[in-house]
């Protein structure tokens, strides 16, 4: 071998080796920092197993609130110990298309129903609470219980989660340099140590983790308020990340990975350095103005003024929308493509309206609902999806748990059953005569079978859903009683 050939080829392996070797110092490091919980607290998974890098993907995004270890110096442990309460509650929605994003937010003051949980570590059960704020759910079975939260609020089924604590937020903004938020007034907030003036501020470290933590300095000083300045605030991250091409920088990644994954605790599926680069890849080349930022709609609770609750219609439009893929920026445009059904499913599976059966007029035919699901927002969804195909005789029936869904029909009624079951997609070997029904039950189950309209329904949304995109540059509301002079 000549000796260049030689020289070349052994420069070449030093070379070889190098890479090597700062690849595995890199995974192992990642891997070592990363600390995992279970996804759940004791629900069933009915899905199939997910391909991160190509179905659409929910993942449960929590700010924990506790004093332990590295957060001691925000409270005592008195204040939260353990998991904590969740600080922030945000459901990032990736599409199969990689072509959006939605983040839905939930107040930490809503109040809701809680699913009984077990700590998948002692095996401690805990039941199911009602009328809680949402942000106690993990305090006790631990994060998979704000994970079957979540899912029974909405009727979703979510995928993984990422939880993150108070030191997360400061060394995340301190590697990239500072994020650029906005406020109309100069303003300070003696709890959270917040001091901002009017107009464009670049925050970072303790003073970008009193942005996000206050609960004061924003509109009316409420939990909106700093959930709107929470959105502002990961809008321009996602903007800056962007422009200053963060994400197709390998060093700068391995330097936000560091930071990101030693005070994070994620799921065991998505806790690998593979897995977590592939969600980074897939959010790399997003439209920001397909990143839409949502908050749960609310008013204020009836058990108590100074709570939340879902608003409806508009809450349970909002989680059919997410269960059906929809577009929330565009809600008229069509879903991302999904993978193709079981060729081996029976075309006859589905039930088809009659063509040959008398017309009659959809308004008269007594429909019922009944909710055994488990989800309370299904009932809404349902009876939207009847009210737009043209059924008006409509009613509710209380109804006690059950697995599968079914349309029951009372003597006279198969067609209208038939017609029924083909608006809301289910399966006519779901669709039952009974004695004793007049008319036509439709009782929810837990496998949550059924729900899409047909093709003609269109998807009704607030037209006020999206509070802003990540291209949207937004100046938060001072809150007038903090405003400093």
């Amino acid at each position: 071998m000549p000796g260049w050939l030689k020289m070349g080829t052994a420069v070449v392996s030093i070379l070889l080796v190098g890479v090597l070797a700062f690849s595995a110092y890199w995974v192992l490091r990642l891997q070592g920092n990363i600390s995992k919980a279970s996804l759940g607290a004791g629900s069933d998974k009915t899905e199939g197993a997910l391909d991160d890098s190509r179905d659409r993907m929910q993942i449960l995004i929590l700010g924990s609130d506790t004093r332990d270890g590295k957060n001691s110096k925000y409270g005592t442990s008195d204040d939260a110990t353990g998991f904590g309460h969740s600080d922030v509650m945000m459901l990032m929605d990736i599409s199969a298309d990689n072509k959006r994003v939605s983040v839905v937010s939930f107040p930490r003051d809503l109040l809701v129903d809680t699913p009984a949980c077990t700590d998948q570590e002692t095996k401690q059960e805990f039941p199911g609470q009602e009328n809680v704020m949402i942000n106690e759910a993990m305090s006790e079975a631990g994060i998979g219980c704000a994970v079957d939260t979540v899912n029974k609020l909405t009727g979703l089924e979510i995928d993984h989660f990422m939880m993150a604590d108070f030191n997360a937020v400061k060394e995340l903004s301190n590697t990239v340099g500072g994020v650029e938020v906005c406020i109309s007034d100069a303003v300070y907030d003696p709890d959270s140590k917040l001091r901002l003036p009017k107009g464009t501020s670049t925050v970072q470290g303790e003073q970008a983790l009193a942005f996000l933590r206050t609960r004061h300095a924003f509109a009316d000083g409420g939990d909106l308020g700093r959930i709107k300045a929470q959105q502002g605030f990961l809008s321009a991250l996602t903007r800056k990340m962007k422009d200053d091409g963060t994400m197709s920088n390998p060093g700068k990644m391995l330097e936000i990975a560091d930071v990101v994954t030693r005070n994070l605790t994620i799921d065991e599926g998505l806790a690998s350095i593979p897995t977590l680069l592939t969600v980074g890849n897939r959010l790399k080349n997003i439209d920001v103005e397909k990143v839409a930022f949502v908050a749960v709609p609310t008013v204020p609770a009836v058990s108590d003024p100074n709570r939340l609750q879902v608003a409806e219609p508009a809450a349970s439009q909002l989680f059919a929308a997410l269960r059906k893929d929809i577009d929330l920026t565009d809600p008229t445009a069509p879903p991302s493509p999904s993978p193709s059904p079981d060729p081996s499913a029976s075309a006859s599976a589905e039930p088809t309206p009659s063509e040959t059966a008398p017309a009659y007029d959809k308004a008269l035919q007594p429909v019922m609902v009944a909710n055994g699901s488990g989800v309370p927002a299904r009932t809404q969804e349902i009876l939207q999806a009847l009210t737009t195909g043209g059924f008006t005789e409509l009613g509710q029936l209380a109804a006690p748990p059950v697995a599968a869904t079914a349309i029951y029909y009372g003597a006279g009624y198969e067609v209208v059953a038939a017609d029924v079951a083909a608006l809301l997609g289910i399966p006519a070997t779901h669709v039952l005569p009974a004695a004793g029904v007049a008319g036509v039950q439709v009782y929810l189950g837990s496998d949550l079978v059924g729900g899409t309209p047909g093709a003609d329904a269109g998807v009704q949304l607030p037209p006020d859903i999206v509070n802003q995109t990540a291209g949207d540059v937004v100046c938060q509301q001072a809150n007038p009683a903090l405003i400093s002079r």
